[in-house]
């Protein structure tokens, strides 16, 4: 039986062999005898860390030959690539493309314009993809090179939400705010149903524009929240103010205009469909509900006339009505003008009377809608009403 003594220390490998030690270094632990010595009894080192200055000299003078081969025949094949005929566009018929719906050929191909007889190599295509995209109907693109002499691009085109007017112009806008040109034959092709927004001005900062149409997306998704289709009886939405989505809504023969504020549109929407028959019996010459206050509601008069009504009781909302200019005309094509404010409107909770020349009259008792105390009507600036697009 062996002794502890006799067992091959950690690393070491024992052999019996006539003319050999008993024991070698096993650095990797193998089993595999490796020289670690040269026949001058010389440590030996790796290959690529030669020991001696000539070994180092030809190691170094090795790998500078090798990176010159490399780029020499680097710069004879693109060279060569440069050079050969088969990687030339040779037309515009090598520009192949998908996904074009309404931007033409004919838009897109002054993009490639200096590529036409380039090598494909040699064509910039992230370039030519920001230049691409700059056109308004291509909300994005790709470019790849198809060997031998091809250029392909796949387009994704922007998708019109809304209607937009400008003076007498109809154009489209997309949820970012993008404003898209289309003829009118073709928007008759397309069916399109949207309400036609204002507001929206080519001027204005990208930024702008996409936080307007935020706000136009965030009301049209709680009006048909539930599978509803309020959005349907909106004609036109004003939007200039970003506080203040001031909405035309169409009401037998004539349009009324609707302060919906920025936030809860359903709720408000809701209050004006309850009562919006009560307050047109009573007052005819209604041309603006202002539906951002908490516990009432400011009406405005087409008319000259001054009149104002709160209830005393607590089973209904206040209803104060002011003096407007002429109600907006139905179908007319003039853009609205949105009127300043002589005083701002303070809420309701301010306990401020009304103006001396208005006289209260009481207001026809009817189940008041549900009202969430949430809304911001201390914030709200009144305007007149606009008129409605085509």
């Amino acid at each position: 039986m062996q002794s502890a003594s006799d067992l091959p220390l950690p690393g070491r490998v024992r052999r019996g062999g006539p003319g050999m030690p008993l024991e070698f270094d096993d650095p990797d632990g193998d089993g595999v005898l490796r020289p670690t010595k040269d026949r001058f009894g010389r440590p030996k080192s790796p290959w690529w860390r030669p020991a001696s200055a000539t070994g180092r000299a030809f190691l170094a003078a090795g790998a500078v030959l090798m990176l010159g081969s490399f780029i020499t025949a680097g710069v004879m094949v693109a060279h060569f690539l440069e050079r050969d005929s088969r990687f030339r566009i040779a037309g515009s018929e090598n520009i192949e493309a998908s996904g074009l719906t309404e931007v033409s050929r004919a838009e897109m191909l002054p993009v490639f314009g200096e590529d036409i007889g380039r090598n494909v190599f040699f064509v910039p295509l992230e370039q030519r993809r920001k230049q691409l995209e700059q056109i308004s109907w291509i909300q994005h693109a790709t470019v790849m090179r198809l060997l031998p002499d091809r250029i392909r691009i796949n387009v994704v085109e922007r998708q019109p939400v809304a209607f937009t007017r400008h003076g007498q112009q109809i154009g489209l806008v997309d949820a970012d705010g993008v404003l898209l040109a289309m003829a009118p034959a073709s928007m008759a092709r397309h069916h399109y149903s949207f309400p036609v927004v204002t507001g929206i001005d080519p001027g204005d900062p990208a930024a702008s524009r996409k936080a307007r149409m935020a706000m136009y997306q965030r009301m049209m998704a709680e009006l048909d929240a539930g599978g509803k289709h309020n959005s349907e009886q909106i004609s036109e939405i004003d939007l200039t103010d970003p506080e203040d989505a001031r909405v035309l809504m169409p009401e037998q023969g004539t349009d009324i205009m609707a302060h919906f504020g920025e936030d809860h549109f359903l709720e408000r929407y809701e209050r004006y469909q309850a009562h919006i028959a009560e307050w047109r019996q009573q007052y005819p010459h209604l041309a603006a509900v202002d539906l951002r206050y908490d516990d009432q509601v400011v009406l405005q008069m087409a008319s000259g006339k001054e009149t104002s009504a709160s209830s005393a009781g607590g089973d209904q909302p206040a209803v104060a009505a002011t003096p407007a200019p002429a109600a907006p005309k139905a179908k007319s094509k003039a853009k609205p003008s949105p009127q300043k404010p002589s005083a701002k409107k303070s809420s309701p909770a301010s306990g401020k009377k009304p103006a001396p020349q208005e006289k209260k009259v009481a207001t026809p008792a009817k189940p008041s809608p549900s009202i969430d105390k949430r809304s911001s009507a201390s914030t709200a600036r009144p305007a007149a009403p606009g008129e409605q697009g085509g």
